[in-house]
């Protein structure tokens, strides 16, 4: 195996190490409700200690890289377009980030633009896993063999967005609407899909409180039908925010099989563990409706270009759920077959995603930083 992948590997393997010294069981429920936490103790600092270092050890292979990811030349032609006031199809937040690091660095620059994206994209991935992962170790490890971390060095304004909205999500959860949406807001001036999660999330969190009616089966339905009968309808609205989709090479209709995979093995899961891990845990119910969602879209909705790029925003909790109905389940060999089921599924597609990383339209491979290079 080329030495790239063996440094992805290794770095997964090494994260998860220091992941497996945190214990966040006890933190995540009071943090998630609004509640104080507890007074700091040995435990906290232990988990402080490993966190910080699996910050560095990600958020350093993802700033100091160059060449890396397929949009990577293509952000580095458009940072030139920024400094000499040219048009870009980027958003208003991004280009005036950009125009201040040129302001501080030159308008040649744009390695300091990568690395600042890269340090706070990783932060705020590693901050919502502290924040929502019971059983961290698992998050971190679902977060990393699902190919998140890595595919965060393609698109540089899109994975900040992401990143930002799995942040602010706790917000939802503690219904403080208004923190919430204003968090969407700032990440929509980085990518404005993101705004999608405004609707998307809040809905799932009325769903994930109430008793469900024969109403929201009816209008479950519908959407689910207008995604399948209002293509042509939904995709002139696509393509008036990003006209530049339209018969792109992203402009497919491919269906994503490993996501549809990935979002079924969720549910079935979720079935599984309903009584004890979904009946009474309306954050684990969030992320289940989140993740019924991630599912019709992939189905149904693969007429959208970069469909990922919605359905990411929905299946990205898978991270959270799969943990925590995993860590709900009674001490016994079902449990931990399912977890070595699940372990080795996600090892399987990580080796996958690595084999596939070394094609041209991808370019995750091999790897490369600027320090050594």
């Amino acid at each position: 195996m080329e030495i790239s992948a063996l440094l992805y590997i290794m770095l997964t393997v090494v994260a998860v190490g220091f992941a497996l010294l945190i214990e966040n069981k006890e933190y995540v429920p009071q943090h998630i409700s609004g509640r104080k936490p507890a007074a700091y103790n040995r435990q906290q600092g232990r988990n402080l200690v490993a966190e910080g270092v699996i910050y560095c050890l990600l958020a350093g292979v993802s700033a100091f890289r160059v060449a890396i990811g397929r949009d990577y030349w293509v952000y580095w032609l458009n940072f030139k377009l920024i400094a000499q006031d040219r048009h870009v199809s980027y958003e208003p937040g991004f280009r005036y980030v950009v125009k201040l690091i040129q302001a501080i660095f030159g308008a040649d620059t744009y390695k300091p633009i990568f690395f600042l994206f890269s340090v706070l994209t990783v932060f705020f991935f590693v901050k919502s896993i502290h924040d929502q992962g019971k059983w961290y170790a698992a998050s971190l490890y679902l977060f990393l063999t699902g190919g998140y971390y890595f595919s965060s060095m393609h698109n540089v304004r899109y994975y900040f967005a992401l990143a930002i909205a799995m942040y602010s999500v706790k917000y939802v959860l503690r219904r403080e609407y208004g923190k919430f949406i204003l968090w969407i807001i700032l990440a929509s001036g980085f990518h404005k899909s993101v705004l999608v999660v405004i609707p998307a999330y809040l809905v799932a969190d009325m769903l994930s409180r109430i008793r469900l009616r024969k109403w929201h089966y009816v209008a479950g339905g519908a959407l689910t039908a207008s995604l399948i009968l209002g293509q042509d309808l939904y995709r002139k609205v696509i393509f008036y925010f990003y006209p530049y989709y339209e018969n792109s090479e992203f402009d497919t209709g491919e269906i994503s099989w490993a996501n549809v995979a990935k979002c079924l093995g969720t549910i079935v899961l979720s079935v599984i563990c309903w009584k004890r891990g979904m009946k009474e845990d309306k954050v684990n119910r969030f992320y289940f409706f989140l993740n019924l969602a991630g599912l019709i879209v992939y189905t149904c909705g693969s007429f959208i270009p970069e469909v990922s790029r919605i359905g990411f925003y929905l299946t990205i909790f898978q991270i959270f759920l799969i943990a925590n109905l995993l860590q709900s389940m009674k001490k016994g060999k079902f449990k931990v077959l399912c977890i070595l089921g699940a372990a080795g599924v996600f090892a399987l597609y990580f080796l996958v995603f690595l084999y596939r990383a070394y094609d041209d339209s991808v370019g995750l491979l091999p790897y490369n930083n600027w320090i050594f290079h």
